[in-house]
């Protein structure tokens, strides 16, 4: 059996275990008593600081910087653009934020922790089941 993959997650993942919700942080935990790394595309935090409450501001940062950042290179740009043209020619519209969070999983061989399995679907990434 080998090395357990990283984890990227999506915001919608980190929305809940901000807010305690839908047993995220035990969900998280047990990624990390597995070994897992968790980790988190800039786009990610640019969306999660766009809809933060008054007061979030440090406990979103604190829980923030324990994880790995992956920034958007130009090589995950370039793969977020053709992951969105390809699915767009086969007649699905997924958002650039979206393609921007399947490309560093992809580029940085890391599964992803989703609610929205639709708005991946289509892109070969790995998808974990959440609670």
């Amino acid at each position: 059996m080998g090395t357990p993959a990283g984890v990227l997650l999506d915001t919608s993942v980190l929305i809940d275990v901000l807010r305690n919700r839908n047993q995220r942080r035990s969900y998280l935990a047990g990624l990390l008593n597995t070994g897992h790394a968790l980790a988190i595309s800039t786009m990610s935090v640019a969306e999660i600081h766009s809809g933060l409450r008054p007061g979030e501001e440090k406990v979103t940062k604190g829980f923030l910087n324990n994880l790995i950042w992956y920034p958007v290179s130009g090589a995950i740009a370039e793969r977020a653009g053709g992951l969105k043209a390809s699915l767009r020619r086969q007649g699905h519209t997924r958002s650039l934020a979206d393609m921007i969070v399947a490309a560093t999983a992809l580029e940085n061989g890391l599964d992803l922790a989703t609610d929205n399995r639709k708005d991946f679907a289509g892109t070969g990434l790995v998808l974990l089941e959440l609670p």
